[in-house]
């Protein structure tokens, strides 16, 4: 029986996973928008009839997060809260026949690339002028820029190439029209995004073409910062570092997963390169861009990865400091290369590894703050929360990285204090430091 009534033609999408989900359900929520559907992307107070989950399948507890949303939203069709589910993306490219079979009450099951077979499933028209074109879901001054899609990499411990293909380049002109697009909606930040930044342009230009696609970019008015994520180490486009370090539009940031240091975990891990190159790639790169923030993420617990493995990766971070650094405990994925081997590390001793890197890069950033204080920095506001605006500085990406807090103190009650706004740029004097915070005064003369 039917406990609400609905607005037809009406959409409520959920995401779940990483950034390149955001993107997608993005640019799903666009084409819907252009066939006349309103909406609402995660609004727990939607009176929407259908409901969109675009799912993650990369590791365990990322999968069963999605299983879970797509059981509730399954139960509440059944209690009549919804009246049609349908499920997209990672998982369900990965897992459709599994799915079905266990969860069979979702009305259809899509993967990573059935974009045109979900719309013409809404009785809604795959739109070829709109591609690119999206309804964000992010603050309006920052968006997420997908330059490819999918992953020619052979690493052993990693499902994307499985769920997302090969890789495919987007031109450089698209990609140019689409930020002019962004800028147009008052987009300052694009974050661009790949399975693989670092081969951009392999299959359409014959080379790797980053360092192209950056100049081009750059020439884009109204866009003030361009971030770079999930650069690949092995085969670097070391003419890309040229334009970082050159391009003032370019943050001085670089997200680069280097996953270990070992020898053996790296040939292992099929990652194509050694310690001795990791170590000089990095040190490379700083060296052409002094004062670069490098985002790595590592794994703990690999099939195979000795204490001896661990410690030496563990002095390997503490001695190369890395600026920003998070890391994921191994999870055995079903197809992969590293499926093969026996996941012989506990998962307590897994968890034990991945805390014990935590409490070194705890510290280290609480030192790399620390010398930050009494410096002027431009940060970028993205919301306000109480008593303060919240920001970023260029070396720090949304949802992972360090926040910059500034005490909200309107004009009338200080006239010597600014009151900002969300997308506002700040020069900002650092006058605390905690071990992942920054809190800063905004000078009132530097505010754009």
């Amino acid at each position: 029986m039917k406990t609400r009534s609905f607005r037809k033609n009406k959409v409520n999408v959920i995401t779940l996973g990483c950034s390149k989900n955001i993107y997608d359900s993005e640019v799903l929520m666009g084409q819907l928008r252009a066939n006349d559907f309103t909406v609402s992307h995660e609004d727990d107070n939607s009176d929407a009839p259908i409901v969109i989950i675009n799912t993650c399948g990369f590791i365990d507890n990322a999968k069963q997060e999605s299983i879970n949303t797509i059981i509730e939203w399954a139960d509440a069709k059944e209690k009549g809260f919804v009246e049609k589910v349908y499920v997209t993306g990672c998982l369900s490219e990965r897992y459709k026949p599994d799915l079905v079979k266990e969860i069979p009450n979702i009305d259809e099951y899509f993967g990573t690339r059935d974009l045109p077979r979900l719309l013409k499933t809404l009785n809604a028209d795959y739109k070829q002028e709109l591609i690119g074109e999206r309804l964000l879901t992010t603050p309006l001054h920052y968006a997420y820029f997908k330059v490819s899609e999918g992953c020619d990499r052979p690493c052993s411990f990693c499902a994307i190439p499985l769920m997302r293909g090969k890789h495919v380049s987007i031109p450089i002109d698209q990609l140019v029209q689409q930020a002019k697009d962004l800028a147009r909606q008052g987009v300052k930040e694009l974050i661009l995004i790949a399975q693989d930044l670092t081969y951009y342009g392999l299959d359409l230009y014959k080379k790797r073409n980053l360092a192209e696609l950056l100049e081009k970019l750059c020439n884009v008015e109204g866009i003030e910062w361009i971030r770079l994520h999930y650069a690949f180490p092995q085969g670097f486009p070391m003419d890309a570092i040229d334009v970082i370090a050159r391009e003032p539009k370019i943050c001085k940031y670089l997200d680069m997963p280097l996953q270990h240091i070992t020898d053996n975990m790296l040939r292992s891990m099929r990652r194509g390169t050694t310690k001795q190159r990791t170590i000089d790639l990095v040190n490379a790169i700083r060296e052409k861009i002094p004062g670069i923030a490098i985002r790595t993420t590592l794994i703990a617990g690999y099939p195979g990865e000795t204490l001896e493995d661990f410690e030496e990766m563990k002095e390997w971070v503490i001695n190369t400091k890395f600026e920003r650094l998070g890391i994921f405990t191994y999870s055995h994925e079903e197809n992969t290369h590293a499926y093969k081997l026996e996941d012989n590390v506990p998962a307590k001793e897994k968890q034990r590894r991945a805390n014990e890197i935590m409490k070194a890069q705890k510290k280290i950033s609480l030192a790399h703050n620390k010398s930050l204080i009494g410096k002027t920095l431009k940060v970028l506001i993205d919301r306000k929360e109480g008593d303060y605006f919240i920001g970023r500085t260029e070396y720090d990406s949304p949802e992972v990285d360090n926040e910059v807090y500034i005490a909200a103190i309107k004009p009338h009650v200080d006239p010597g204090k600014i009151y900002l706004r969300n997308g506002d740029f700040a020069t900002v004097k650092i006058i605390k430091a905690k071990e992942y915070d920054l809190e800063g005064e905004a000078l009132i003369e530097n505010v754009s």
